[in-house]
């Protein structure tokens, strides 16, 4: 439940933005515009606006619209897509996600780089995925989301797989990325699922160590664990973004950029205004 101060504080964002509240501030923006692909030498002038092409891409992960119902003020939906799909291609959504992550990380007073996560899953719906497998324990036909976040709940790694592949399998590939990525993430908290032999034999090869947080067997109802809440929360967070509910996405790396337009969008508007 947000307090005054909470809607007082969205209400300036507010009166920051163009129009939509997923518009990009002037604020944010400046932080943004020197990761903007340069122009070319040769050719025509590139007459591309990309903070336009950015605030349509925010607007559509945000409130869950399609492609061809994006407010024509954006310009094309052809246009915006195919720079979607471009920026995308250059990494561009993974690079402003990691550095607002760092950024926050150390407006927040702690070391730019983790050392300690979380990890777990999410079964979603995926109707025009090309893809899709069996989730028998939520009984779901669609995608599985493997991520794995800082002890804050910051996002540091995402593995998109087919339902049917089990939470251990799907972490061995957010291992690889994190010791790739993330290099000084020691210790990761995870619940029983993840409880495999092959898996911690992965895990010690690859110097983590994993922290399993079970459940008490007297245990009746809700119950807060440690650690392990700070992942649902994440989850939350990305459901709020509406375009994240179901996974729409055919393909896994559009999929892939849509969270990182979402968790990077939380990072850059706390960042800009703290």
């Amino acid at each position: 439940m947000w307090t005054e101060q909470t809607r007082g504080r969205m209400a300036q964002i507010a009166k920051k933005t163009k129009r939509y509240p997923s518009d990009l501030t002037d604020d944010e923006w400046e932080g943004l515009a020197p990761l903007m692909p340069r122009p070319g030498r040769r050719g025509r002038p590139r007459e591309v606006d990309f903070r336009e092409v950015i605030n349509a891409v925010r607007y559509l992960v945000r409130s869950g619209c399609g492609w061809r119902m994006l407010p024509i003020h954006f310009g094309p939906w052809q246009t915006v897509y195919g720079w979607f799909r471009e920026l995308a291609r250059r990494f561009l959504f993974q690079t402003i996600h990691d550095m607002a992550l760092m950024l926050d990380r150390e407006r927040a007073g702690r070391e730019a780089s983790p050392s300690g996560g979380v990890i777990d899953s999410q079964s979603v719906k995926a109707p025009h995925a090309k893809t899709r497998g069996y989730d028998a324990g939520k009984k779901i036909v669609g995608r599985k989301r493997h991520i794995a976040v800082d002890t804050d709940g910051r996002l540091l790694m995402v593995n998109l797989t087919t339902a049917d592949i089990s939470d251990s399998a799907g972490a061995q590939a957010i291992l690889d990325g994190i010791r790739k990525r993330w290099p000084w993430v020691k210790h990761l908290f995870a619940d029983g699922a993840y409880d495999r032999l092959k898996l911690m034999d992965k895990a010690a090869y690859l110097n983590f160590v994993i922290e399993i947080i079970r459940r008490s067997d007297d245990q009746k109802g809700f119950e807060v664990l440690p650690r392990r809440w700070v992942v649902e929360r994440t989850f939350g967070w990305m459901t709020r973004w509406r375009r994240l509910v179901r996974d729409y996405e055919q393909r896994i790396d559009v999929s892939h950029a849509m969270i990182l337009v979402a968790m990077g969008g939380n990072l850059v508007r706390r960042n800009a205004h703290p």
